[in-house]
């Protein structure tokens, strides 16, 4: 082989992808093309703002070099931010992102072309960036750290395709980002009044009576989500202020709201003193405020008064059959709810086996308090179906059973209290009848259609029953709902959308979703089993195999014969899809 004509150059190369083209340009071929050519345009203008040049730009792909690592950094960051601008404009299943792969290597330069490990390097690195992220190999990452303020996350050596060495690669995270992250972007107003509850302030002096205070604040954001013409925040996006000195229209505007409810409450012997103060969370003015100094077991009239109160202030219209829920009560007996609370406190423990049998032990006196208190019930279901789950069951088919049992009765003695559907549903699903699952949680939904957690439940039923499309905009409303869904340990919202994905065969979108899973929580099993999948059905055989193996070091008893989810699909199909997959990485 003649080299003449060859030189060779220490370069920085950037190398970009689309992610999901093939479906986009399957559903609309030309307007992929105008959203492609004119994405093309403009990251070739900032390849030329930094210093860089265009190699090539085949396809959905483009390749870049930079005489400086800094400047080819600095361009990505750049050019992600102006991607995201742009798709923020464009339908949900029109964006276009683009992963970005950069790397310091030595090439072969032929003309305007360049060759070697140092271009195909940047491909595989790109290649294990989210889409709309940016992953560096560690020669990009000695030259920046202490030039860029950036976040870097350290993935480990990775072995990539036709490189004879692993390749240490980094994740960036921008702070830039911070402004039009998930959770802190500019939200929308919803096109009906919108409301968020803040916490509820314990002034009782006393740290233990928390769970009441909290459990007061939850009641009336649940009895708020019976009324399908109000958008009302989530409980964990709300508790996220939880001890914070806030300004209203810092609250309003973070969750996307135009009004938010707050107030206190003092418990002192069999006395209570309920506080509360509605706000239009864009002018601060007050649009209603009460004192409620009542007896203990007249906490249930003061909620329904609150709730009520906003409704009309809000002016919201009522069906028929909301109006009926507002009223009802689940509970007359005030010392069955106050055991009640203390048991759902215990039991949102849910890793800690001693917590989950105190909560049973207080679900036994609320059913003796009061046995038509629904409850008592549902939690206890919940409890035992959860155990199962955990490993802490000693005996899981008798306390199916039970949990099945008791859910059942839930339903029975009060087919309006929000728990008892989960309760049956999660049972259902255990025993292999999908319909009657995915049926329960209808009905929970047409109860309390404004609530969240009951939304997102609805799409992991979905899910299962292999409608997967479905599953996905019930996720995304869920997330809607629940603004600051990836604050705290909640894994399912991104679980769960990693599952849909997977079942709509939207492969880019599940791995995305598994990758961000795994990096905020951690590798649970069934990330990395989804995650292996997602990249198999990609044909991304390389990271699928690896993956896996990264599976097989943290498990290595790993089967598919003995794995939970194996077989959870209603439709044989999906379960071949899924193992079939599984099975050509290794598994």
């Amino acid at each position: 082989m003649t080299t003449e004509g060859f030189r060779r150059k220490l370069t920085a190369i950037l190398s970009a992808d689309a992610a999901g083209y093939s479906r986009l340009m399957g559903e609309d071929e030309e307007a992929t093309v105008r959203t492609l050519t004119a994405y093309r345009e403009m990251m070739s203008t900032l390849i030329q703002k930094h210093q860089g040049r265009v190699v090539d730009s085949p396809g959905d792909n483009l390749l870049a070099e930079f005489a400086s690592v800094v400047d080819a950094v600095r361009c990505g960051v750049e050019t992600q931010e102006e991607l995201r601008a742009r798709n923020a404009e464009l339908p949900e299943d029109r964006k276009m992102e683009f992963r970005i792969g950069i790397n310091l290597g030595d090439v072969i330069e032929e003309g305007e072309r360049i060759y070697g490990d140092g271009v195909n390097i940047a491909a595989r690195v790109e290649g294990l960036a989210e889409p709309g992220g940016i992953c560096i190999s560690g020669t990009v990452y000695e030259h920046i750290k202490d030039k860029l303020a950036l976040w870097e996350e350290f993935l480990g050596e990775q072995k990539v395709k036709n490189i004879v060495r692993p390749v240490r690669v980094y994740r960036l995270r921008m702070q830039s980002n911070a402004a039009v992250s998930e959770v802190s972007r500019k939200l929308e107003l919803p096109d009906k009044p919108s409301i968020a509850v803040l916490p509820f302030v314990n002034m009782s002096g006393d740290s233990e009576q928390e769970y009441f205070a909290d459990g007061i604040t939850e009641d009336i954001i649940t009895d708020l989500s019976k009324v399908s013409g109000l958008f009302v925040i989530a409980r964990n996006s709300s508790f996220s202020y939880k001890g914070k000195q806030v300004k209203v229209q810092h609250v309003a505007k973070d969750l996307g709201v135009r009004y938010v409810l707050e107030g206190s409450v003092r418990r002192a012997g069999d006395r209570i003193r309920v506080t509360a103060q509605l706000i239009d969370g864009e002018t601060e003015q007050h649009l209603w405020a009460e004192r409620y100094d009542r007896e203990l077991k007249d906490i249930f009239s003061v909620q329904d008064e609150v709730t009520q109160k906003v409704v009309s202030e809000l002016a919201v219209t009522l069906k028929a059959s909301e109006e009926e829920r507002l009223i009802r009560k689940h509970t007359e007996n005030f010392e069955a709810y106050d055991t009640f609370l203390r048991a759902r406190r215990e039991a949102s423990a849910v890793a800690i086996k001693e917590k989950q049998l105190k909560a049973m032990e207080l679900c036994e006196k609320v059913v003796e308090l009061d046995p038509n208190f629904a409850g008592g019930y549902s939690l206890a279901s919940i409890i035992l179906s959860r155990g199962i789950r955990l490993g802490f069951s000693d005996s899981p088919r008798e306390d199916l059973a039970k949990a099945f049992e008791l859910a059942q009765r839930a339903v029975t003695v009060d087919d309006t209290f929000l728990s008892s559907y989960p309760a049956l549903a999660s049972v259902y699903l255990s025993r292999g009848q999908h319909d009657d699952a995915l049926a329960t949680m209808r009905e929970a939904v047409e109860i309390l259609p404004g609530n969240s957690a009951t939304v997102l439940w609805l799409g992991f039923y979905l899910v299962w029953v292999g409608r997967g499309e479905e599953a996905i905009l019930a996720i995304k409303k869920a997330q809607e709902l629940n603004p600051k869904y990836l604050n705290g340990r909640n894994t399912a919202y991104l679980d769960f959308m990693g599952y849909a994905c997977f079942t709509a065969g939207q492969y880019d979108e599940s791995v995305a979703a598994w990758k961000k899973a795994i990096d905020r929580f951690g590798p649970f099993v069934n990330r990395q089993v989804f995650l292996t999948a997602s990249y198999s059905e990609l044909g991304r055989d390389d990271e699928a195999n690896a993956t896996a193996q990264q599976l097989l070091k943290t498990h290595p008893n790993f089967a598919l014969e003995s794995w939970e989810f194996a077989r959870i699909y209603k439709n044989p199909k999906d379960t071949e899809r899924l193992l079939g997959a599984l099975r050509r990485a290794g598994l």
